[in-house]
């Protein structure tokens, strides 16, 4: 079996990046910048009432109807993890400690670890689309997957494939309770998170156990959970996979070709939209993190405007996930991606 990519092929430096991404965020007004403290603690209200709603649902509705339930609790617990993400970004207040509590109570209930996630989460931005750098969905080197242990070949398939929607589950698992994966200066911060959702589980699901049982963490938690992952690796495959963005070598790579034309805007049906506090609208989010995502909207319009043909919009629909998950498996120097089938694996 013969790899189809060579790891420094067509590595010629750009002698100047195609898109000045500093001149993109000065051509932004600032009001996309502004904080709005009301706006901000709306979308909290609106991802409470929606979480509430979503287990009174679980609660009275028949069981017929469970599936709808979770599916509809599981996108509103989705509201709470871009509230957190606001937070990591310090775009939710002024203030830091208050984005950290924010952050830190909006991901308890999805277990997830604040300071790991914002750290991890901002060597992302800072290495949009760079191969081997960005640690959201980059896709090997051929020749890597050849190398790779069966069972390492096995996951990386089904997290490329039609099982994507797991993919952020393993993510969530793998990265952000290592402390060996943050630099010295935060692990005290990253080990302190890891702790508050530690001490959070052991209440919490014996506590959920001794009282429901446990078809209760399966009802009232598992499945809701899982459907924010559904959504979690959605939003973030689609934000930066097509099978017309290229990740690019680190010699290749431009800041403002990554920001701006390598995240898609996806449209998705409103209410998961707006449940989701707009994380779809996520072109301007990457130009610059200090847009709150009650701006989005109004910068992204602002960035069509002036920008308009390096931005990439798509509409969500089984086709655009079936290209991702049949098309977008390794990285090609010449066509953005190969498929297994057409790399011989």
């Amino acid at each position: 079996m013969t790899a189809t990519t060579e790891r420094f092929i067509a590595a010629d430096p750009l002698p100047q990046e195609v898109l000045q991404l500093k001149e993109i965020i000065r051509s932004l007004p600032k009001a996309c910048f502004e904080k709005n403290s009301a706006k901000a603690w709306q979308a909290v209200l609106v991802s409470v009432s929606a979480v509430i709603a979503g287990y009174c649902a679980i609660c009275l509705l028949p069981s017929f109807l469970l599936p709808f339930s979770w599916f509809f609790t599981g996108t509103a617990l989705t509201g709470f993890f871009v509230i957190g993400h606001d937070a990591g970004h310090r775009s939710f207040a002024k203030r830091r400690w208050v984005n950290d509590l924010v952050g830190h109570i909006a991901f308890l209930p999805l277990i997830y670890p604040f300071h790991p996630w914002r750290l991890l989460h901002d060597h992302h931005h800072l290495h949009t689309n760079k191969i081997e750098e960005d640690n959201a969905w980059d896709p090997w080197y051929a020749e890597d997957f050849e190398r790779a242990h069966p069972a390492m070949q096995t996951i990386y398939k089904i997290a490329r494939g039609y099982f994507w929607w797991l993919g952020s589950i393993g993510h969530w698992a793998a990265l952000h309770f290592d402390l060996r994966n943050f630099k010295r200066r935060d692990r005290a911060k990253a080990l302190f998170s890891m702790v508050v959702v530690i001490v959070f589980a052991i209440i919490f699901f014996p506590t959920l156990i001794a009282t429901t049982g446990f078809w209760g963490v399966i009802k009232f938690w598992l499945m809701p959970w899982m459907v924010y992952h559904f959504w979690m690796s959605t939003f973030t495959i689609v934000h930066h996979t097509i099978p017309e963005i290229s990740f690019q070598p680190a010699a290749q790579w431009s800041a403002g070709d990554a920001q701006l034309a390598g995240t898609v805007h996806c449209t998705y049906p409103r209410w998961i939209e707006i449940l989701c506090h707009d994380i779809n609208v996520h072109v301007p989010h990457h130009v610059s993190t200090g847009i709150p995502s009650y701006n989005l909207r109004s910068a992204h319009a602002n960035l069509k405007e002036n920008w308009g043909e390096h931005v990439v919009e798509r509409k969500f629909s089984w086709a655009l996930m079936k290209s991702i998950a049949t098309e977008c498996h390794l990285y090609h120097p010449e066509k953005a991606y190969q498929s297994f089938r057409e790399a011989g694996f």
